[in-house]
């Protein structure tokens, strides 16, 4: 009977973190590395993406994300990273079995690392709870999105759209583009919940209303969107009686946040944060089980796609040094906290040793916005240990903290770390 293989590292997931993974687990000697796609292609959510943005961080080009994504498909196939397009996996376990369903049916594979690339999906209607009438046209951002850019269909003729998330924000633009009117973005908070640069590129550039603090009170219409009730909400965010408006449109886009696909992690035990939604990680981007890894909008939600391909190097790179024994898995990790305006941290717990090997990068989100210049800090107790400044930080953009290899000493002797983004 012929031994079954066994794979160095499986990906799960064929966006830019998972595609960022597999070719830096095989730069980094892992021989045998597959790719696990449900889709047709690999690419991800990238392929629909046809708006530009894409690379500016890594590459110092604007380019658009099917574009973006063939970089490291070509990169990744070159290396001779092999695939399984069309291919779900349903179950994942601690011991790194992955089974997987398929046109020919069903499949056990064995990996020595799992790399978590699943990325996310879109929080729908019933979950923010929106009152009214249940007709066509409410749409998630994402799936509308898909409909205009790669079926070639428009969902409507005059939009409203509730949350200021990127999706959102580049949809307004798009729509517009295509004949579109949009009449509106809402957002409770009282913030931009996207990036800046999109605000004044999608938003300002087309003239689009924002209405901060507002948001959809009751949905109208029977077989079709006919119009939605806005209302301003308060500090608590609860309706401010009187400031009822009735908007016409005949269709509604939800932009109203995304949520970590960590349904395979708790299957194979992993411990998840409640605040990301995403798996508890070390630098490495290890989670609590041995030898399982994530990678890129599975362990947090990113504002911009380099950021995801550089956690899936570093998730690569972790898991091919698993594979091959170059580092086993360790206990001896500090947890790194939230402190002064830090609403969460990855990662989220540091080897001791771990500034030996690098410079490890801390990554967080801030509860509310600096406009002024920002000091970020990690901490042992009252004593920062490292320091970084910024011009601003806002709720809706990454805040980012180098930790140099140079604290080691410092980070090694602390009982306890944590970090806060305040005023210089």
């Amino acid at each position: 009977m012929a031994r079954k293989k066994k794979w160095d590292v499986i990906v799960i997931g064929s966006g830019p973190g998972g595609l960022a993974a597999a070719i830096e687990a095989k730069k980094n000697g892992a021989q045998d590395v597959l790719i696990v796609e449900r889709d047709v292609e690999l690419g991800g959510i990238l392929l629909q993406c046809i708006h530009n943005g894409f690379g500016l961080e890594l590459f110092g080009e604007d380019l658009p994300g099917p574009m973006y994504a063939q970089k490291f498909i070509d990169e990744a196939l070159d290396l001779g990273v092999e695939t399984r397009l069309d291919t779900m996996v349903m179950d994942v376990t601690p011991m790194r079995q992955v089974y997987v369903t398929k046109r020919d049916g069903f499949e056990e594979l064995q990996a020595r690392a799992v790399v978590l690339a699943m990325g996310c999906r879109e929080r729908t209607r019933p979950q923010i709870r929106i009152p009214g009438t249940r007709p066509a046209g409410v749409y998630m951002a994402g799936l509308a999105q898909q409909f205009v850019n790669i079926e070639g269909w428009m969902p409507g003729k005059r939009f409203v759209i509730l949350g200021s998330g990127d999706i959102g924000m580049i949809m307004a633009r798009r729509l517009t583009f295509e004949g579109a009117k949009v009449e509106r973005v809402l957002e409770v908070m009282p913030y931009l919940t996207g990036l800046m640069r999109n605000y004044v590129q999608c938003l300002l550039d087309f003239d689009i209303p924002l209405q901060l603090e507002h948001t959809v009170s009751r949905i109208i219409g029977h077989e079709r969107v006919e119009a939605v009730e806005a209302v301003q909400v308060d500090k608590d965010w609860k309706p401010v009686p009187g400031t009822e408006e009735l908007i016409p449109c005949d269709t509604l886009l939800l932009s109203v946040g995304l949520i970590p696909e960590n349904e395979l992690s708790r299957q194979a035990g992993v411990e998840i944060d409640p605040i990301t939604g995403g798996p508890y990680v070390n630098e490495d981007m290890e989670t609590n089980v041995p030898g399982i890894f994530a990678a890129g909008n599975v362990v947090q939600v990113y504002d911009l796609v380099d950021w995801v391909t550089q956690a899936g190097y570093v998730a690569g790179r972790g898991a091919a040094n698993f594979a091959i024994e170059h580092r086993k898995h360790v206990d001896r990790e500090l947890p790194v906290e939230t402190g002064e305006n830090v609403r969460h941290v990855i990662p989220h717990r540091l080897r001791k040793d771990a500034l030996v090997e690098r410079d490890v990068q801390l990554q967080m989100r801030v509860t509310r916005p600096i406009e002024e210049r920002v000091s970020v800090e990690l901490l042992d107790g009252t004593e920062v240990v490292a320091r970084q400044g910024a011009r601003y930080a806002r709720p809706g953009e990454m805040v980012t903290l180098k930790v140099p290899q140079k604290a080691y000493d410092a980070v090694n002797k602390a009982e306890s770390l944590s970090v806060r983004v305040v005023e210089r």
